[in-house]
Parts: C-alpha cells; sequence; structure tokens
C-alpha cells in the first residue's frame, strides 16, 4: 500500500479486487442516478422554471440518493436559517455541492467549466446554478444576480475562497460577493470537513491541482465509505463594507473547524 492511496483514504485491509468491485457497481448505480435525474427533470420541464418548490425538492432527493450511493455519512451541525440568505462556505471538493444541498435546499454559484461537462453542466444549468468566468470580471452581474434570488426568498451559496483547498485551511475570502448581503439579508457561514476514522481531515476527498473530474470520481468510488461533517454557524449581519463582512464570515468558519 503506497503513501499515495493511504492518503486518499483506500483502505489497507482491503483487497484489490473488492475495491475494483464497488467501483465497477457503484459507477453504474451512478450512471443510471444520473440519467434518472435528468428523465425527471425533462418531465417536470424544470428548464422553465428552474426556481419552483418541486424542482427543489427533486433536486434535494437526488442529492440525498447520491450520497447513499457513494456510501456518504452526512453529519449536519447548526441551524439551518430559511428564506433568503447568503450562504458561504469553505470549498475542497465538486462533492461539497450534492452534501450542501441535501442538507438545504438552495442555489450554488458555480465556475463557469462546469457549466460545459456532460449532462452534469445540464442538470447543473436546469435546477438554477448560477455560473461564473474565473476573471473575467462578471462579479458586480454576479452580485446582482445573487440579490434578485436572495429578495425572492431564496438561499444562496456561494464559495468565496473562488477555489478549492485540501480541507486544512481556509483560503482569504473574495470580499465583493458579499455586497449582495444587502438590506438586511443574513450570512450564514457554513464550514465542510471531511474526516477520516481518527476524526482528522481526509485529504484525500480534496478536488485540488490537476484534478480530472472523472479520475477523482473513480478514486472516490473506490472507498468504503465517506464521512463529512457540515457545520452551520450563527448568521451574520452584513455590515456596509462587504470586506468585513467577509473576514468575519471567514473567521466563523476556521473556528468551526478547529482553526
Amino acid at each position: 500500500m503506497s503513501v499515495r492511496e493511504l492518503s486518499l483514504g483506500i483502505e489497507p485491509d482491503e483487497p484489490r479486487v473488492v475495491i475494483a468491485g464497488r467501483r465497477v457497481w457503484r459507477a453504474l448505480r451512478v450512471v443510471l442516478h444520473l440519467l434518472a435525474g435528468s428523465l425527471e427533470l425533462i418531465w417536470r420541464r424544470a428548464g422553465r422554471d428552474p426556481h419552483r418548490a418541486d424542482i427543489a425538492a427533486a433536486k434535494q432527493r437526488w442529492c440525498l440518493r447520491l450520497l447513499e450511493i457513494m456510501a456518504v455519512e452526512l453529519r449536519v451541525h447548526g441551524p439551518l436559517r430559511g428564506g433568503g440568505v447568503l450562504l458561504v462556505s469553505n470549498h475542497v471538493s465538486w462533492l461539497d455541492i450534492p452534501v450542501i444541498a441535501a442538507a438545504r435546499p438552495c442555489y450554488f454559484l458555480s465556475k463557469d467549466e462546469v457549466s460545459r461537462w456532460p449532462l452534469i453542466g445540464w442538470i447543473a444549468r436546469s435546477v438554477g446554478t448560477l455560473f461564473i468566468r474565473r476573471g473575467g470580471g462578471e462579479s458586480r452581474a454576479k452580485v446582482k444576480e445573487i440579490r434578485e434570488r436572495l429578495g425572492r426568498g431564496q438561499g444562496v451559496l456561494v464559495f468565496p475562497e473562488g477555489t478549492t483547498t485540501d480541507g486544512t485551511g481556509v483560503r482569504r475570502f473574495f470580499a465583493p460577493l458579499f455586497a449582495a448581503a444587502e438590506g438586511g439579508v443574513p450570512v450564514q457561514p457554513v464550514a465542510i470537513r471531511y474526516r477520516d476514522a481518527a476524526g482528522r481531515p481526509d485529504t484525500g476527498v480534496a478536488f485540488i491541482g490537476d484534478d480530472e473530474f472523472h479520475y477523482h470520481l473513480w478514486r472516490l468510488l473506490g472507498r468504503r465509505r465517506l464521512a463529512v461533517d457540515l457545520i452551520f454557524g450563527a448568521p451574520l449581519s452584513a455590515d456596509a463594507d462587504p470586506r468585513v463582512t467577509a473576514g468575519a464570515a471567514r473567521q466563523r468558519i476556521l473556528g468551526a473547524l478547529g482553526g
């Protein structure tokens, strides 16, 4: 068993044939689950109005089922604030999105590359995901879109680090997005922590660097189980200066992660 395999959370006591069989079986179930979700979105005509309550409920059910297929053990802590709230979270992996959506229906601000992923990009657009291009100078336009969603009483989640980390730290937050929280809209910090059997950060879940989605998914499908804590902090009142709000939210998340 190599150091690389241990860092990815592969069980050292499992024969490779068992891991391979688990991957193939789960991969088949994930593909079927994606197809079933796509057909449901077509049947519900989600693209015409992705903000309907039945679409939000279907999205949450789909994410819960995906976590079940991938043997993700999710523990949710703290108050789940309803209505229009700007949710901000640290970012470790693409898996963060179904993990959070399984716990709390909301809309996501995602990087533009995801919109071009085969099938997954279409699903994301159909359920109302917002997309932003890195370095495209779109932050002001996206703030306006987020503000409109919040004004309709919808929850929107952003990853203000702008990238993923290995889960052992939190990068500086991109402050301009916090300008969306105006007029008394609360900002709720959300800390996501993947952990191993000893309770330490599970860095093997991280989707960073040159990782490609299909390779990363294939690795995770071989895991016996995945454990994640989702910690909803007390909502913050937005300051007039977005940088102050961003700093306060980051400190709350760091505190929830134990550092």
